[in-house]
């Protein structure tokens, strides 16, 4: 691999960037990456709706937002696996995300086959 890890990083952020927008419809404020280890971190900022943020006032509405949020990028996942995949060269052997309904934070957690930056150094 010729490309160096901010170089990926960017490219991660971009393409998640893209799917955030043509999967789920508007994309987040911002979005970095980091590749740790065998994993790829992203925090994508600014992802709720202002209706979101509403329904968020209670713990009923934070909970379905969440558990709506977390469905539909649960959804897309063979396209999000698909996209680390084809920029990094490694497959992705287990996902996680979770959504802060206080902040608008997503986090999400590419767990990689192999050390991903220890080839990168």
């Amino acid at each position: 691999m010729d490309k160096s890890k901010g170089t990926l990083e960017a490219e991660i952020s971009k393409a998640l960037t893209y799917w955030e927008k043509t999967y789920l419809g508007r994309g987040p404020v911002s979005v970095k990456s980091d590749i740790l280890r065998d994993m790829i971190v992203v925090i994508l900022r600014g992802i709720l709706t202002p209706a979101e943020y509403s329904l968020c006032k209670d713990k009923e509405g934070l909970l379905s937002v969440k558990e709506n949020r977390n469905s539909l990028v649960e959804s897309g996942l063979e396209d999000l696996k698909e996209i680390i995949l084809t920029i990094t060269d490694q497959e992705v052997v287990s996902f996680h995300t979770d959504i802060s309904t206080h902040t608008g934070e997503r986090v999400m957690v590419f767990k990689l086959s192999s050390d991903l930056q220890n080839k990168l150094s």
